[in-house]
């Protein structure tokens, strides 16, 4: 279990304190404006103990919260309180390279966020010859934790390979292999299709290391001829048409959030 996951469990477990901002806003005015529903509906969410703010539960209507430094968590999920933050999913085409500006004339990211007024940057990469899910955002801090090695954060990808791969390949790709910057292997892998001359397989790795998903299938003699990136964490890329782009809801952006400890 990675550390951001045991932080998570512990802070919910710590002695209850006073978590009021007399100050503050009332907590289900920030709920209803976080997009949880009227105030009334809040309130019957505050008062059924599904709210976490700070690690602590609270049930009491009068609490105030100070939007811009509260930690508030509804069933576990971490709740966006900044309206001017924003992550959206991208369905990388083939051919782009993972930059707002490339200095090469190369197609870049830029075009498909243009209509955008956020200042948006990538949170990772995929190589130009790859395509799928890419998460862009302005919210620098989910942006570093879920690139950070520290947060373990499962990356799922379909990769067509030339050649019938062998049952065997499954245990050497969880078992692990070494490369020239270290060793790596897969969380997770499995057969999607075969035929005499080619495979399609579902691999999903928790590291992002530059092209790490070719060169592990190079390094066992089944080339990648077609790399699609279908998850990150709990965000899919699902029927998202390569060339455009989807905010993240209201839970999906949660759950991306507390899979790194937000």
């Amino acid at each position: 279990m990675s550390p951001a996951r045991r932080s998570g469990r512990n802070a919910a477990s710590t002695p209850a304190r006073d978590v009021h901002d007399p100050d503050g806003v009332r907590l289900q005015k920030v709920l209803a404006t976080a997009g949880y529903g009227s105030r009334r509906a809040c309130e019957d969410i505050i008062a059924a103990g599904r709210v976490e703010v700070d690690g602590v539960r609270v049930t009491e209507l009068g609490l105030r919260v100070d939007p811009t430094k509260a930690v508030v968590h509804v069933d576990g999920l971490r709740v966006q309180l900044d309206t001017s933050l924003v992550t959206i999913a991208l369905n990388k085409p083939l051919g782009v390279v993972s930059s707002m500006h490339d200095d090469e004339g190369r197609p870049d990211l830029s075009p498909f966020v243009a209509d955008r007024s956020e200042r948006l940057f990538h949170v990772g990469r995929l190589d130009a010859d790859s395509e799928g899910l890419l998460l862009l955002s302005n919210d620098g801090e989910l942006a570093n934790r879920l690139t950070h090695p520290r947060y373990e954060v499962l990356k799922t990808y379909l990769a067509t390979l030339e050649g019938r791969v062998p049952d065997s390949l499954r245990r050497t790709v969880l078992r692990g292999i070494e490369l020239e910057d270290g060793p790596v292997k897969a969380d997770h892998y499995r057969v999607v299709d075969r035929t005499p001359q080619q495979s399609l397989v579902e691999i999903q790795l928790h590291e992002g290391r530059n092209r790490v998903v070719r060169r592990l299938f190079e390094e066992l003699r089944f080339p990648v001829t077609r790399l699609l990136r279908t998850q990150v964490g709990p965000v899919h890329l699902g029927a998202l048409k390569p060339g455009r782009t989807r905010v993240l809801g209201r839970d999906e952006l949660g759950a991306l959030m507390s899979e790194v400890g937000l």
